[in-house]
């Protein structure tokens, strides 16, 4: 069943056009493995999911995205409602650096004005068990999220966008700037979170995606090429231009 259909997409930077009329569907607790060459439109396309592309000056887009049946792209549509409900995990960890570590997770509910130690408690030592970290950080609660490793990081800014309990997470290349154990554990972390969400993730890594996901999405040059099962995309792709890039003849 889908969770998130998107229907003739655009998306600009000032006058250049980034996305041209993409047409995706996500189903309910899979994982969607956005691929394709540097400049392609994945970070674009994915940041128009939880409309954080209107957020950089100039940019722009048209069409409609559909999170559980709501359109969010709607005038009077509240951005910030929407982004609770689409969780972001960016390239780099950006844990907020004045934050401890339980400040960090429980963040996004108290900009919600939930303030109840209990149900901060409760939400802050779940989210980190979804995350595979708690038994990691269980005695560091009080210090600085930025004290930790650069992997744990990365799995604290996870536990930060589960805790307000997101339907889809949103995932920019989360490895990229991890070393090959940490990145071993957030592959790990996806294939169990499924169970919860539904996850897409932009990688510029074929064979993370062919390890992680349920279905791939090839994008070039800002257009939809190819989508499908992933063992599809990976073994009898249809278009050329699919196959042209997995085997490494550009990008």
């Amino acid at each position: 069943m889908s969770i998130l259909k998107v229907n003739n997409l655009n998306a600009w930077f000032g006058e250049h056009r980034a996305l041209n009329n993409i047409k995706l569907s996500f189903d309910s607790n899979k994982v969607t493995a956005l691929i394709g060459p540097s400049g392609c439109g994945k970070s674009t396309f994915i940041r128009c999911l939880n409309r954080l592309h209107e957020e950089t000056p100039g940019a722009s887009a048209s069409g409609q995205v559909i999170l559980q049946g709501e359109n969010i792209y709607v005038a009077g549509v509240d951005p910030v409602r929407i982004r609770r409900k689409v969780g972001m995990v960016f390239q780099k960890p950006n844990p907020f650096p004045a934050l401890s570590v339980f400040d960090n997770v429980v963040a996004g509910l108290r900009l919600a004005g939930i303030g109840r130690k209990s149900i901060l408690r409760d939400v802050a030592e779940k989210s980190l068990k979804l995350a595979a970290l708690w038994d990691e950080v269980k005695d560091k609660l009080n210090q600085p999220g930025t004290s930790l490793s650069g992997g744990q990081q990365q799995r604290l800014c996870i536990a930060r966008a589960l805790a307000v309990e997101p339907p889809v997470l949103l995932m920019d290349e989360p490895t990229s700037a991890l070393d090959p154990i940490s990145t071993a554990k957030i592959e790990e972390l996806v294939l169990s979170l499924k169970k919860e969400i539904t996850i897409i993730i932009v990688t510029h890594n074929m064979q993370q995606a062919a390890r992680v996901s349920d279905k791939t999405a090839f994008f070039l040059l800002g257009e939809l090429i190819e989508f499908g099962d992933t063992s599809q995309i990976f073994t009898v792709p249809k278009e050329k231009k699919t196959e042209e890039y997995i085997t490494g003849k550009f990008g």
